[in-house]
């Protein structure tokens, strides 16, 4: 249960630290290919915006990654369902202010991770 519980926090970090690349390095390249609902012209007015939102997506994978390397179980699961669950209001907010489709991608996994977390914890 506890490798099912890690595998999926790496597997969030690992979605965030991609979001982290659209965000802050490709936005006005890869990430034209990737968002194709943006309009094309507001790529470069908004690339400063997306790389803060880059930044916050990396702070979240880092939390993640740090979890997975507290030794003390209590510890490193408190620290994931933290990251975990900001993760989970991030994506329910994306799917109230933008697109449903960012709850699925985002935050069902992270939901996932956080029940494994929670038994773990728990039971």
């Amino acid at each position: 249960m506890i490798f099912i519980a890690k595998t999926i926090t790496i597997l969030v970090a690992i979605m965030h630290l991609y979001f982290l690349y659209l965000e802050m390095f490709a936005w006005t390249t890869k990430g034209k290919k990737v968002f194709r609902n943006f309009p094309k012209d507001l790529f470069e007015p908004t690339k400063q915006m997306a790389a803060n939102q880059g930044l916050y997506n990396g702070f979240l994978a880092a939390g993640l990654v740090w979890s997975i390397f507290i030794t003390n179980l209590e510890w490193s699961s408190n620290i994931a369902l933290f990251f975990l669950g900001c993760v989970v209001v991030a994506g329910a907010y994306g799917a109230y202010s933008v697109a449903k489709k960012i709850f699925v991608v985002q935050g069902i996994p992270a939901l996932v991770g956080c029940i494994f977390w929670v038994v773990i914890k728990f039971l």
